[in-house]
Order: structure tokens, then C-alpha cells, then sequence
């Protein structure tokens, strides 16, 4: 292939976009001949990939110079994102723990207090860690005792993290550095002498961001040792895919062992006796269900499970007569579907989810209910990609964050003995919230299944079709949509914007017979969830094609790609970020060979049919009037990576036969998301927001 220089233009009626010089790469698919002219752009390092980057990104950012409302976003994001926050409080020892952010700082801060009310003191602070605030905390563990802290670093966005440790009393750092680690928590042993870890082999030099992630091992690190000194615990090299999540038993006996394959959401469950240093045993050997360990007492091991409960239950297995016939149901499922379950006073405190909003109930340990803990209003208490509720099973008091689209994230405490949440932070933010509502509607799909959507907006709307209305969705991998607040979302509603969010199959909202219901072969009836949402917008005259515009992120940005080839003449804009855009090759880089389980893998037949039919990079079809499209991605996303983007964007951008701009914005030093600092999060979604205005004609 030869790549012409880059002052080569392809010219639109409105735009002229880098030359991306096309290959004749081309893979047969079980006798299916599939042309991938633009191969070359997953090389991202490349010296011709460098350079279409540097032109895209000079294209991009003078079209959205030329916005007037940019420079006013971004003024207002930065007035919305400057509020004092907290997160919730974590009780460990004599100590607590929270993290807090005064406002516009890059990175949240760890304070240690002697009580949960008290100011207390900086513990950690990870915009001390770079400049330009892309170092970011990944992920945190705090010994029982209180006294150390276990944390991990991501630079740049990178899945991969370092660990350090941390003495809580000086503040001071051991000399140790731990490597190669990733999708990893850390768990402490009883006695505080070190913690269990996951890490990979290193990479191959220059193959960081690229190269598959199999393999992964358990080890032990002492502290005040190097790494190199770590104890193996646990590999099984002769299954390269499985995952590891080590916990350690509340009573320091086990070390629980949940064996994930990809994103299956399936899970084996081996532990080891660490008393006796006994063999790991496989107690349930076999990918047949999900098993969250909860808990123990002595040889009773409480799990959460889906197994022959599809909106999850709760069980107990004693491992002294683990066979199947001898398990016990505790909690039964219910119409509502379980989403998680901790321990803290004696208790189970489940999260129950109810049409995708979250309800908190309290269990006695052999099963009965004991209440349900009002929440302030339909909402959520998990934040993130987690639960909130932050106690240990000795505590009296529980720690909780509740939120919802318009209810900032608030910090409470729950006390057993009077069964009474107090309100510990509420934020004070620039916005007036008293004028919005938020509802929920439910849309019938094309198979006439009934899809909830929330809507948030002013409470004088018009129905005249004229309202800006941004539709986000995700679908996938079981996780849920559940009401979030981010404080972004209020710029659109100062725009006069309508925010809608869709739940849809291949989330968890209804356990996992919806999620199934968006997966492999199934995956079209999550685009047609999207579709059905988006007409119900129009023909209820909230909005109309022309001020419709659609955003997903990760799985959601492959959403965006798929509904915007299959439907272009419904939206007014297209907001694909960090998307996965070749449904062929994904499997191919980084960790993506465990999407197979949500996606399939083109390696098979009938699955290779089925994400042919869907592929966003494989169905954008010469000669089509694509809508204004803005397609977000870092340059050091190893998760999705960034080869997605680069190809779409260039084949989106030769396929353009419309006027509508096609155009992609590349962060530099960034990755998929997490970890992103306040500073460049305004700067895009300031971008984005413009680029909204003017595709949608807000004045």
C-alpha cells in the first residue's frame, strides 16, 4: 500500500478531511471475502497513523473554534464542575477514609479523620503525581487495622497500574514498587503483613497498548520486600483466560477465589484454607451461573448467585458438604432483581434494583426480611461501576452515597440501632434544580418488549417536536442504567435540552434473562431497543429528527455506530465515544478477546454472520447522508483500542455524501475514560456540547 502525503485533501461540499489512502487488505470469513482498507490505522504509533491523527485533530478543533457557544460551555461547565463533593466514608480500624474534591481539582483526594464528621487530613493526593494531571488513583485498599494503604496508579489512561504502599500514620511511601498489573484489586491478609494481587508477564517492548492480556496470576506481596520476591499463589496456565478476583474471608481463614472467563458474567469459585496452606479447592468448578461470595461463618460460605434465579438470589454452602443437593436459599428471588449484597451489622443490606432504580433492603442472616431503608427519592446508591455502602460486619453504622439525575451525590449514614439515615454532606451547586422533573416512560420494541427510558427536563416543555433532545444508551456486559447525576448534564439542560437515558436488554436492570436478551445472536434487539426509544421521542413530538441526538461511551459508542448505519435518517447527531467500531477484530487487541462472551467471535460462523450484519465500520455504505457525527477517542486507550475509532472515523468521513461534518476528536495522553482529569473532561464535553449546538440549531 502506498500513503500519499498528507496535504492530500478529500474534499466534501462543506469540509475537507486528511487523505486516509485506502489498502487492499482483504480477510475471507469462512468463504466471505471482507475488505479492510484502512488496516494501516491500527498501528497507532505508526508514523503515517501519527500524522492522519495530527490532521484529523487540526480539522477538528478549527471547525469547533469557529462555535461561538464553545467558549461560553466552557465557561459554564467549569462554573457547574467548581462544588466541593465527597464520596463516601470508609470505617477501617480507629480511622475513616473518604475521598473529596474541592471542586476543579484533576483528581479526588484521599483524607484520613478520626470520626466520619471530622475535616481531617490528606492521605493522598494524586494530582501531586503529575503535572497535567493524567496520573490518576485506580484503585485502593486500606488494611483492616486502618494503618496501611495499598493503591494503584494508571498513567495516561492505561489500564495498567503501579502499586504502591503507603504507611497511613507518616504519609510515607515504601521503597517497592509493584508492576504489570491490571483489572486487579488488592486484599489483605489478617495480620497486615502484605496483600494478594493479581499481574501479568510483562509485555513485549513497544507492545504495551496492543498486545492480548492472557494469563493472569495470583501472588502474595510482603511489605518492606521487592516484587521480585512475591509469592506465587495461584496460575493456571493451562487456561490463559481466566481471570482472578482474591478476597480474603471476614475471619482471615479463606482466601476466596472467583474465577472470571472474559466478561462472562459467569464465574468459578475456588478458595484455599490460608490456616492449614491447603490445595485451592475448586468448590464450583464449572461456568454455569454467578456466584458473588458475601461472606462466611467458619465453614458456611454465603454467595449471591443467579443459578436457577435469573433476577438472583441468595444461598449458603457448607464446604464440609458442598454438594448440591446440601445448598440452602437464604433470600429466594423476587420480581425485583437482586443487584447486590454486603454484610455490615450482622446483616444482609441488598440492593434491589426496580425498574432500573435501586431500592436498599435488610436481611437477617438465615433470610428474613428485617425493613426496607428509605431512600430520599427515585435514585441509585451505587456510584461508578460499584456499591456505596461502605461497612464492615462488625460495624453499627453504615456509610452510603444516594443520587440521582437531579440530586447530587449526597453522603449519608445509616444507623443500625435506630434504623435512621442522616444526611453527613449534601453539595451546594450553581444550578437551580427546582424546575426539572425526571420520569420514566416505557417504549414498546420492534418485538414488542417493554423498554424503560428516563426523561429529564424543564417542567414548562413544550410538545412541538422542536426540543434538543440527547439520547444516551448502553446495553451490554449486564451492566445497569440506573438514575446517575453528573453535573455535566446540566449544562444541556441550561440549553434548553431534554436528557433521556434508555434502559435496554444487555444490561442487568432485569437480571439476566434481559441481559442474555442482548447478547450474541441477539445483540440487533438492543440497536432496535435504541431505534424504538428514539421514534417514541419523535412521535411524541418531544423532540424531531433534526434535534435528536444520540451518545454512547465504550459498548454504547458501538450502539451509536450501529443505530446511525442502520437508521442516519433518525438522528441529527451521533456521538460515538470510544467506541468498538470492527466487531471482526476486536477480539484481536489488549482485552478484548474477553468481549467474546457478550458479542460472539468472528472466528465462528454464525456468529461471524451475526457481527458482520451489525459492524459499524463494516456497514457504512458509500454514497450515504451520514448525520453530523463526532467521534471522541484517547491515543492510549488499551481497552478499545483507539485502531476502532481511527477506522470508522476515516471510512465514515469517504462514505460522507451529505454535508453533515464527519469528524474525529483524539485526546492525547488519554485512555478510556477512567482516571481522566477535571481540565481535559470540560474541555470535551465542552467540545461535544458545541458541536451539538451548531449540528442541532440551538441558538
Amino acid at each position: 500500500m502506498s500513503l500519499h502525503r498528507y496535504n492530500c485533501l478529500m474534499s466534501t461540499n462543506q469540509l475537507s478531511y486528511p487523505s486516509a489512502p485506502t489498502g487492499n487488505q482483504v480477510d475471507n470469513y469462512h468463504g466471505t471475502p471482507v475488505a479492510d482498507p484502512y488496516r494501516w490505522l491500527e498501528d497507532v504509533d505508526a508514523p503515517e497513523t501519527l500524522a492522519w491523527v495530527k490532521a484529523q485533530n487540526e480539522l477538528t478543533f478549527n471547525y469547533l473554534e469557529q462555535i461561538p457557544r464553545r467558549k461560553q460551555l466552557r465557561k459554564r461547565l467549569t462554573e457547574l464542575w467548581d462544588y466541593a463533593r465527597a464520596m463516601t466514608i470508609y470505617h477501617r480500624g480507629n480511622r475513616y477514609f473518604q475521598f473529596r474534591n474541592s471542586g476543579l481539582q484533576n483528581q479526588d483526594v484521599m483524607y484520613v479523620m478520626d470520626n466520619p464528621t471530622s475535616t481531617g487530613c490528606i492521605l493522598l493526593d494524586p494530582n501531586m503525581l503529575s503535572n497535567d494531571g493524567t496520573s490518576a488513583l485506580n484503585t485502593w485498599s486500606i488494611s483492616d487495622d486502618g494503618n496501611w494503604l495499598a493503591y494503584a496508579i494508571s498513567k495516561s489512561g492505561s489500564d495498567w497500574v503501579e502499586w504502591q504502599i503507603r504507611n497511613v500514620e507518616s504519609k510515607e511511601d515504601l521503597p517497592e514498587t509493584l508492576e504489570w498489573s491490571k483489572f486487579s484489586g488488592a486484599t489483605w491478609a489478617h495480620d497486615h503483613t502484605g496483600f494478594y494481587y493479581c499481574r501479568y508477564a510483562a509485555p513485549a517492548e513497544g507492545e504495551e497498548y496492543q498486545e492480548a492480556n492472557y494469563n493472569q496470576a495470583i501472588y502474595f506481596h510482603c511489605l518492606n520486600t521487592a516484587q521480585t520476591d512475591d509469592a506465587l499463589v495461584y496460575a493456571r496456565p493451562d487456561q490463559p483466560e481466566w481471570g482472578f478476583g482474591p478476597e480474603i474471608s471476614n475471619d482471615g481463614t479463606y482466601l476466596a477465589i472467583s474465577v472470571s472467563q472474559g466478561t462472562d458474567t459467569r464465574n468459578r469459585f475456588f478458595y484455599k484454607n490460608l490456616e492449614t496452606n491447603g490445595d485451592v479447592i475448586e468448590l464450583i468448578p464449572d461456568l454455569e451461573a454467578t456466584y458473588s461470595f458475601i461472606g462466611n461463618d467458619g465453614p458456611l460460605f454465603y454467595f449471591q448467585t443467579d443459578r436457577e434465579a435469573p433476577k438472583s438470589r441468595m444461598i449458603a454452602i457448607d464446604i464440609t458438604r458442598p454438594e448440591l443437593p446440601n445448598w440452602r436459599t437464604l433470600i429466594p428471588e423476587a420480581g425485583d432483581t437482586l443487584e447486590a449484597v454486603t454484610i455490615i451489622n450482622n446483616q444482609f443490606v441488598a440492593i434491589y434494583l426496580h425498574d432500573a432504580h435501586e431500592l436498599l433492603k435488610c436481611f437477617s442472616l438465615d433470610g428474613n426480611l428485617l425493613g426496607e431503608i428509605k431512600l430520599p427519592t427515585l435514585g441509585s446508591v451505587t456510584y461508578g461501576y460499584g456499591s456505596t455502602l461502605a461497612g464492615r460486619r462488625e460495624d453499627k453504622e453504615m456509610f452510603y452515597l444516594f443520587h440521582s439525575f437531579v440530586h447530587p451525590v449526597t453522603v449519608f449514614r445509616y444507623d443500625f440501632e435506630n434504623g435512621k439515615s442522616e444526611e453527613i454532606f449534601k453539595p451546594s451547586i450553581q444550578f437551580d434544580f427546582t424546575p426539572y422533573i425526571t420520569r420514566q416512560v416505557f417504549v414498546t420494541s420492534k418485538d414488542g418488549t417493554k423498554v424503560p427510558m428516563f426523561l429529564i427536563h424543564h417542567t414548562d416543555l413544550k410538545l412541538n417536536g422542536q426540543n434538543p433532545t440527547l439520547l444516551y444508551g448502553y446495553g451490554g456486559f449486564n451492566i445497569s442504567q440506573t438514575p446517575v447525576f453528573a453535573a455535566s448534564r446540566l449544562a444541556w439542560l441550561d440549553m434548553g435540552g431534554v436528557y433521556a437515558v434508555a434502559v435496554l436488554r444487555g444490561g442487568g436492570e432485569y437480571g439476566e434473562d434481559w441481559h442474555k436478551g442482548g447478547m450474541i445472536q441477539n445483540k440487533q434487539n438492543v440497536f432496535d431497543d435504541f431505534i424504538a426509544c428514539a421514534e417514541w421521542l419523535v412521535t411524541k413530538k418531544i423532540t424531531s429528527n433534526s434535534k435528536l441526538a444520540i451518545e454512547g461511551r465504550s459498548n454504547g459508542g458501538l450502539l451509536v455506530g450501529a443505530c446511525m448505519t442502520q437508521r442516519p435518517d433518525l438522528f441529527g447527531a451521533c456521538i460515538p465515544i470510544v467506541g468498538v467500531m470492527d466487531m471482526l477484530r476486536f477480539h484481536k487487541f489488549t482485552i478484548g478477546w474477553a468481549w467474546v462472551s457478550d458479542y460472539g467471535c468472528s472466528d465462528k460462523p454464525d456468529e461471524f454472520k451475526t457481527l458482520y450484519a451489525y459492524s459499524p465500520y463494516h456497514n457504512l455504505k458509500p454514497g450515504a447522508k451520514y448525520p453530523p457525527t463526532l467521534v471522541t477517542t484517547g491515543d492510549h486507550d488499551d481497552r478499545v483500542v483507539p485502531g476502532h475509532s481511527f477506522k470508522f472515523a476515516a471510512r465514515l468521513q469517504a462514505c460522507q455524501a451529505g454535508e453533515a461534518p464527519t469528524l474525529i476528536r483524539i485526546q492525547t495522553k488519554a485512555g478510556h475514560g477512567p482516571g481522566k482529569p477535571t481540565a481535559i473532561l470540560i474541555e470535551e464535553l465542552a467540545d461535544v456540547y458545541a458541536f451539538l449546538a451548531k449540528s442541532l440549531g440551538i441558538v
